[in-house]
C-alpha cells in the first residue's frame, strides 16, 4: 500500500548523468535540468560553492583553494562524495517550490554500455544517496534510440551512434536488444583536446577548455565548408605568460580534429563488420541515427556517410535524446522492464 501511494504522489525522473552534461526529466513537465557535470569545492572547507554551469563558469578563474572539477570521467563516477552532492542539489531543485513536499521520487537513471558491476553499482549508490526511493539503471544508447523515435521493438537492425562529451557508443538494436555494440572514449571531450594541442603546437597558445568548446562549436566541421569561417582564438602565450589573440579558420580546426574523427568513423565500421549480415541489409536501407552533443558538429553526418556509403541522419535536438527517451521510459513500465538492466545490488 505505502509503495502504491508513493507511486501516486512522487514525480518520476529521468536523469542523464554524462561526462560533461547532466539532464533531468520529471515526470509531466519535460526536460527540468540541463546543467553542466562541474562542481566548484572550497578545499579549506569542503564546501560545494556551485554545481552546473554555474560552476563551469568559474573554471580557469579560482584561486588555488577553490577547484571547479567534472566528478564523472568517459561516463565513469570518479568522485562518488561530490558526484552525490551535485545530484542531490539538482534533485532538490526540481523538487524546489510546489514540488518541495513530494515524495522521494523513482529515478531512471543512464550508464554506459561498458560499465563494469562495480561501476553500475556506484550509479545505483550515488543517485539512492541523493535522494531517490528507487532506482532503475536502462543502457544510455537504448534510451537515446527511444528518444530518437527508433522503433526498438521491431525485427529489424536499427543502428545509433551516440556521439557523447566522454563517450561515443554504437550499437544495432532488434526485438527491445542490444544485437552488437562498441564503445571509444574518443568524443567530445578528445575535440576539445585536439584544439588545445593545437594552440600550443602552431602558436604556442595555452587555451581554456571553454574557449576550445567554443571554438570547436562555432568554426569545428567534419568536412569543407560551403563558406569559410574564421573566428578569433584568445589565450595565454606559452613564453610570455600574456594574454595573446590569433584569427584562426575552420580548415585548421578541422585538421586538427581530423585525427579523432576518423576514430570515430573506423569504430562505426568495426561495429558494421562484427554486425549479422540480415541486420546490417536493414540498416543500410534505413540509415545509420546519430545522437548525442557531438552529432551537432558541422557535416559530422556527411562525413560519416562518405566513409560507409550508407545514409547517416542527425536526430531532432540529439543532445537531448537520451533524457528525452528516459522520460518516454518512465511513462511505459513495460518497455522499463524490457530494456531494465539487471540490478547489481
Amino acid at each position: 500500500m505505502f509503495k502504491k501511494l508513493t507511486r501516486k504522489f512522487s514525480k518520476g525522473l529521468g536523469i542523464d548523468l554524462g561526462s560533461t552534461k547532466t539532464m533531468i526529466y520529471q515526470q509531466d513537465r519535460g526536460i527540468v535540468v540541463n546543467e553542466s557535470s562541474i562542481v566548484a569545492v572550497n578545499n579549506r572547507t569542503d564546501q560545494i560553492l556551485a554545481v552546473g554551469d554555474e560552476a563551469r563558469r568559474m573554471m580557469g578563474k579560482t584561486p588555488p583553494h577553490i577547484i571547479a572539477t567534472a566528478p564523472l570521467y568517459h561516463g565513469i563516477i570518479s568522485d562518488f562524495e561530490i558526484t552525490e552532492k551535485m545530484l542531490k542539489y539538482l534533485m532538490d531543485k526540481v523538487r524546489a517550490g510546489k514540488f518541495a513536499f513530494s515524495a522521494k521520487p523513482r529515478v531512471v537513471v543512464g550508464v554506459p554500455l561498458d560499465l563494469t558491476e562495480v561501476e553500475k553499482k556506484a550509479v545505483e549508490d550515488v543517485v539512492m544517496s541523493a535522494g531517490s526511493s528507487q532506482v532503475n539503471l536502462v543502457e544510455n544508447i537504448m534510451a537515446a534510440a527511444v528518444g530518437a523515435r527508433i522503433p526498438i521493438q521491431d525485427p529489424s537492425g536499427n543502428m545509433i551512434v551516440n556521439l557523447g562529451g566522454g563517450l561515443t557508443e554504437i550499437a544495432v538494436i532488434s526485438l527491445d536488444g542490444i544485437v552488437n555494440w562498441k564503445v571509444t572514449r574518443t568524443a567530445g571531450l578528445s575535440l576539445d583536446k585536439d584544439i588545445i594541442k593545437f594552440a600550443r603546437d602552431e602558436f604556442n597558445l595555452v587555451l581554456g577548455e571553454m574557449v576550445a568548446e567554443d571554438i570547436k562549436r562555432k568554426i569545428g566541421s567534419a568536412l569543407e565548408l560551403e563558406e569559410p569561417i574564421e573566428m578569433q582564438m584568445r589565450g595565454r602565450d606559452v613564453m610570455s605568460g600574456l594574454p595573446k589573440e590569433f584569427d584562426i579558420n575552420d580548415m585548421q580546426i578541422r585538421d586538427a580534429m581530423h585525427k579523432s574523427i576518423q576514430h570515430i568513423l573506423d569504430t562505426i565500421k568495426a561495429t558494421l563488420e562484427t554486425t549479422p549480415p540480415e541486420l546490417v541489409a536493414d540498416i543500410y536501407q534505413k540509415g545509420i541515427i546519430l545522437t548525442g552533443g557531438v552529432a551537432m558538429l558541422k557535416n559530422i553526418d556527411k562525413f560519416i556517410a562518405q566513409g560507409i556509403e550508407i545514409p547517416v541522419h542527425v536526430a531532432d535536438d540529439p543532445q537531448t535524446c537520451t533524457v528525452r527517451g528516459m522520460g518516454v521510459i518512465i511513462e511505459d513500465e513495460v518497455l522499463l522492464q524490457d530494456i531494465l538492466v539487471p540490478s547489481s545490488q
